[in-house]
C-alpha cells in the first residue's frame, strides 16, 4: 500500500490531542467536540485496517518500515497481525464511549479551593493515550515498541492523578492525597518493569543483532540464531516481568485497585480496557515468539500465578465494599483467565485469550461506565449507600445488570464464548489447572449477583428516591456496549476469523500442537 493506514490510525488521536489542548480555555464545549471528532476519524480508519486485513494471507500486513535511528538497527516498522487488528477495533471503538462518558468530567468544579480541572487537557490526554496503544499493537521493532510501552504512562499518569474521582468520603485534601498515591503507585511500579524490560531489550539486540521482530524470528526459526538456554530465559523473564505488571498477573497486581478506584470511571475504562491489554498482546506477539524454549520452560510457574489470579482477584472482588474496586479486583481474576489460556499452549486456549481481550474490554466498560453514572449521582462509592435503584431508575439498573452478568460470563453474552474456549484448552492440556480455573466462574457469578443486590433491589433509600435514570447522553454510551455484548455473544465469527490464523503462527512459533482427544478405540 502506498498510504500509511497503521501510522494514519495512530496519528490521527496524536494530531487530535495537540489540536485539542491548543483550543483556548474558555471553549471547553469546542475541545470536547474535537475530542469526539478525531477519536470517531480514528474508529473509521480502525475499521478500514479491519476490513483490509485478509486473515489467510501474510503473518504481518499493511507494513511499514522506515529508517530511524540507523546507528544502532532502530527502524520504525509496523505489521499488524490477527491479534492486533482485534486490539487496534477494541481500542479504537471504546474511545469515543470514554470521551462522551467523560464529558462532564473535567469541568471546573467549585470548591473551598476553587481548583481548576481544565477540559481541553484531559480529553488531549485520553487521545494521547489511543494513539500509543495503537501504535504498540502495531509496532514490529522492539525498540520502537518498547518506547512506546513506557511513554504511555506520562498521559495516565496525569489522568490518575490530576483528573480523579470526584466521589470520595473524606475531605478535598485526603481525597488528592489518594489520588497522588494511587498515580506514583502505577507509575512506580511500570517504571520498575520497563527498566528490567531495557535491560532484556539491549541484551536481546546483543545477541540478536536486531530489534526487528520479524528479522529475528526467521533467524531463529531458520536456525541463523542460536540463544543459549539461560540467556533465553533471563531475556524472556525480563520482557514477562514487565508484561506482568502491565497485565496485571498476582502478585504484580496492586496498583491496579488504587489506580481505578482514585480514576474517573471513564479513565478507569481506559487503564483495564485498553492500556492493560498492551500486556496480555505482548506476551503473546514478544515472550512466545522470541523465547519459545524459555516461554515453555516458564509455564508451569506462571500457570499457578494465573490461578492464583484468578482465584484471589474473585474471592477479594466478594469481600469489597467499594464498587470500582470490586471492578477492579474482577478485572485482576479476568486477566488471570486471559494468562491462563495464552500459556495454556493449545490453539482453543490462545484464540480464547485473545476473544477474552476483546471481551472483557466491553463488558467491563459497559459495567464500569454504569457504575460511573451511578457513583456520579448518589455522590458516593460504597455499596452501603445504595439500595432499591431498580425502583427509580430502572433503565440504570437494567444496564447495570447486563453489565454485571457479561462479567460472569453468562451464555448469550461475548464473554462467555471466551472463557469457554480458555477452559476447553486448559484442560485439553492441564486438566487440573482447568478444574482449579472453573471455581473463578462460581465465584464471578457470587460478587456480581451481591453487587446487584445491594445496590439495585430491596426498599428505595432517602438518598436515592430522587435518582435521576440515564439520560440520552448515558444511553448513547451505553447502548451499543450492550448491543456488541450480545452479538459477539451469539455471533463471534468475525473476530474469530481473524485472530485464529494469528494462534497458529504463534503455536507455530512454540513447537506446540494440540493434544488429541483420548477416546477408547471401539470392540
Amino acid at each position: 500500500m502506498s498510504f500509511p493506514l497503521l501510522t494514519a490510525t495512530a496519528l490521527v488521536p496524536a494530531v487530535g490531542a495537540i489540536v485539542t489542548a491548543a483550543v483556548p480555555a474558555a471553549r471547553r464545549a469546542v475541545a470536547k467536540t474535537l475530542a469526539l471528532v478525531f477519536s470517531l476519524i480514528t474508529l473509521a480508519l480502525a475499521a478500514i485496517v479491519f476490513v483490509r486485513f485478509e486473515p489467510g494471507g501474510d503473518r504481518y500486513q499493511l507494513t511499514e518500515s522506515h529508517a530511524w535511528i540507523a546507528d544502532f538497527g532502530v527502524r520504525y516498522e509496523l505489521g499488524v497481525d490477527g491479534i492486533g487488528v482485534a486490539l487496534i477495533a477494541l481500542t479504537a471503538l471504546l474511545i469515543p464511549f470514554v470521551i462522551l462518558a467523560g464529558w462532564n468530567d473535567a469541568e471546573p468544579q467549585e470548591t473551598g479551593s476553587s481548583r481548576w480541572r481544565p477540559t481541553q487537557g484531559f480529553f488531549a490526554l485520553i487521545l494521547m493515550v489511543e494513539a500509543m496503544v495503537i501504535l504498540s499493537f502495531e509496532a514490529t521493532d522492539v525498540f520502537l515498541f518498547y518506547i512506546l510501552f513506557e511513554a504511555m504512562l506520562i498521559p495516565m499518569y496525569f489522568l490518575i492523578g490530576g483528573f480523579g474521582d470526584r466521589a470520595h468520603s473524606g475531605s478535598d485534601q485526603n481525597a488528592a492525597a489518594q489520588r497522588s498515591y494511587a498515580a506514583v503507585k502505577f507509575l512506580l511500579y511500570n517504571l520498575v518493569g520497563g527498566l528490567i524490560m531495557l535491560a532484556a531489550v539491549i541484551g536481546l539486540y546483543v545477541v540478536a543483532g536486531s530489534f526487528s521482530l520479524t528479522e529475528i524470528a526467521e533467524a531463529r526459526a531458520s536456525g541463523e540464531l542460536e540463544m543459549a538456554t539461560n540467556t533465553e530465559r533471563l531475556l524472556f523473564l525480563g520482557f514477562f516481568f514487565a508484561f506482568a505488571i502491565k497485565a496485571p498477573l498476582w502478585p504484580l497486581h496492586t496498583w491496579l485497585p488504587n489506580a481505578m478506584g482514585e480514576a474517573t470511571a471513564p479513565v478507569a475504562v481506559l487503564i483495564t480496557a485498553v492500556v492493560d491489554k498492551v500486556g496480555t498482546f505482548a506476551m503473546l506477539r514478544f515472550c512466545l515468539q522470541l523465547f519459545p524454549e524459555a516461554s515453555q520452560w516458564a509455564t508451569p510457574v506462571i500457570l499457578v500465578l494465573a490461578l492464583i489470579s484468578i482465584v484471589y482477584g474473585a474471592l477479594l472482588a466478594v469481600g469489597q465494599r467499594d464498587i470500582k474496586r470490586l471492578i477492579a479486583y474482577a478485572s485482576i481474576s479476568h486477566f488471570g483467565f486471559i494468562v491462563l489460556g495464552i500459556f495454556a499452549m493449545t490453539s482453543q486456549g490462545q484464540s480464547g485469550a485473545t476473544l477474552y481481550m476483546v471481551n472483557h474490554g466491553i463488558s467491563t466498560a459497559a459495567l464500569m461506565l454504569v457504575a460511573g453514572f451511578l457513583i456520579s449521582r448518589r455522590g458516593s462509592r460504597l455499596i452501603a449507600d445504595y439500595g432499591g435503584v431498580q425502583k427509580v431508575a430502572p433503565v440504570l439498573a437494567g444496564t447495570f445488570l447486563i453489565g454485571g452478568l457479561a462479567t460472569l460470563s453468562l451464555p448469550g453474552l461475548a464473554p462467555f464464548v471466551s472463557e469457554f474456549l480458555v477452559l476447553v484448552g486448559t484442560f485439553a492440556r492441564y486438566p487440573v489447572a482447568g478444574i482449579i480455573a472453573t471455581s473463578g466462574i462460581v465465584l464471578a457469578a457470587l460478587y456480581t449477583l451481591v453487587l446487584y443486590q445491594r445496590t439495585m433491589t430491596g426498599p428505595v433509600k432517602p438518598e436515592v428516591k430522587s435518582m435521576p435514570d440515564l439520560k440520552a447522553r448515558e444511553l448513547a454510551v451505553v447502548a451499543p456496549l450492550i448491543a456488541l455484548l450480545i452479538f459477539l455473544g451469539v455471533f463471534p465469527k468475525p473476530l474469530t476469523e481473524i485472530i485464529n490464523p494469528a494462534v497458529e503462527h504463534t503455536m507455530s512459533d512454540v513447537q506446540k500442537k494440540d493434544p488429541r482427544p483420548e477416546v477408547e478405540a471401539a470392540q
